[in-house]
């Protein structure tokens, strides 16, 4: 066999190399860089371009309002008139506990850098998912506070409803949203009632909700006469969206400070409630006439949260049924209190499962337990000591966990700034797996397929 010169082996290499170059693919593989899930590095993220009016500007708006909240007394309204050196963020107890969107919006302003969780990008291109900045809470509060009674589900002289559909106009008319169908979109929905008009059209997007409450409905008039409490698809779901905490109403109860607790069981809020919240009603008339149960009717204002202090602090356990949604600011009060809660509610969602096990500072009672007679005390009774002092001390260590505002927590001793913020922008990391491939599932559907709508709500 002769052997080839010298010169014709380099050569050939050469041409095969060529060749591959020159016969390689020009599109860009079908996961690109932006789509490659590295959970170790920092989320990358682009806020979009709205105007001023639809965040802070409703701030400025907000303390210009010389009346008090019409939903309220004007003397339990702490806001009206405004004080010279006033908060950032109201402190009318129904917008606060709603701040979500404030504290989010504020870890992206920071700095160009953000927080050791996030990346702010300047190009949507290089962006993981889009922030949505509108204060929506807000916009809904200030119309059912200081609009025309009656007018918030209207749209005609509905102030939230403009604004809403300007956001939603503004957002999907950019080429992000055209990108991914806004599957990569952040919408802050804390309040039940927030972007009530539009949900429908942010439904593929990433909410961030203080649980699913207000998306459920029950439809009147089923299509099958066999299922009179069919539920309607709603789009809400643990695989895309993200529950994050209310805002705690009451404050922070250390560890050091805590003192005696002769009461066994707390609750304070309204008995009468709609839907799920219908077993508050019926625990009430169970157990409120026993002799070291608490159950008081009241609202958080000025003297109700006196009265919620004391009763929290002085208390073993907190109550938790469910209000017209599984859950409420009162769970985060009872945490910043350091006062076990105790979870009535067979649908409840959490923040930052996963992250926390909740079974470690908190007790879970089903509904139809918590509804035979005598048995949910005689449980809590029959809770020892030392477990309670273990929930307490698991209490304390989660505290911070539910902090919007790390300054305070710093103020108190503790110099960890690892609160809500930064585990939210974690919980949607975590996400980007299934929103990346939901995008690039949409991507192959031809033209003319229909793909049936699900709903993955547990």
């Amino acid at each position: 066999m002769k052997r080839l010169p010298v010169l014709v082996v380099p050569v050939l290499l050469l041409l095969v190399s060529l060749s591959f170059f020159l016969l390689r693919p020009t599109t860009p593989p079908v996961l690109s860089s932006r789509h490659a899930f590295e959970p170790d590095r920092r989320l990358r993220v682009y806020v979009a371009d709205l105007p001023r009016a639809l965040n802070y500007g409703l701030l400025d708006r907000y303390w210009s309002l010389r009346a008090a909240d019409s939903r309220i007394q004007a003397s339990s309204d702490p806001d009206h008139p405004p004080p010279h050196d006033h908060p950032p963020y109201p402190v009318n107890p129904l917008i606060k506990q709603y701040s979500a969107e404030y504290w989010l919006l504020a870890s992206l302003r920071a700095a160009a850098t953000a927080t050791a969780a996030v990346r702010v990008v300047a190009d949507w291109r290089e962006a993981d998912v889009v922030f949505v900045p509108f204060f929506a809470t807000l916009s809904a509060e200030m119309e059912l506070g200081w609009g025309t009674k009656g007018a918030f589900r209207k749209k005609d002289g509905n102030e939230d409803y403009r604004r809403q559909r300007e956001v939603v106009d503004r957002v999907t008319s950019h080429p992000a949203w055209r990108r991914s169908g806004g599957r990569d979109h952040i919408f802050v929905l804390t309040d039940p009632v927030a972007m009530w008009h539009v949900r429908a059209e942010i439904a593929p997007a990433i909410l961030l909700v203080v649980d699913f409450g207000g998306w459920y409905k029950l439809d009147s008039k089923p299509a099958s006469r066999n299922s009179s409490r069919m539920i309607q698809h709603t789009q809400v779901s643990l695989l895309k969206d993200v529950i994050v905490p209310y805002t705690h109403l009451l404050p922070t109860l250390l560890l050091s400070e805590n003192k005696d607790r002769p009461t066994l069981l707390y609750f304070k809020g309204a008995k009468h409630r709609h839907r799920g919240g219908l077993v508050r009603e019926k625990l009430w008339d169970l157990i409120g006439n026993e002799p070291d149960v608490i159950m008081e009717e009241g609202f958080p204002n000025a003297t109700g949260r006196e009265q919620s202090i004391k009763g929290m602090r002085t208390s073993e356990f907190c109550l938790h049924p469910a209000g017209d949604t599984p859950t409420s600011c009162r769970l985060f009060d009872a945490i910043a209190s350091l006062c076990i809660p105790v979870i009535v509610s067979d649908e409840v969602e959490l923040p930052f499962e996963g992250i926390i096990d909740y079974t470690e500072f908190s007790i879970f009672v089903s509904v139809s337990n918590a509804m035979r007679p005598k048995w949910l005390t005689s449980y809590l009774r029959d809770i020892s000591k030392q477990q309670k002092d273990e929930f307490r001390r698991n209490l304390a260590r989660v505290q911070p966990i539910f902090e919007y505002d790390t300054s305070y927590s710093i103020s108190r001793g503790s110099t960890s700034i690892d609160g809500a913020v930064t585990h939210i922008w974690k919980k949607i990391h975590q996400k980007l797996p299934m929103i990346q491939e939901a995008i690039i599932r949409e991507k192959r559907k031809p033209d003319g397929a229909s793909i049936p709508l699900r709903c993955h709500c547990t």
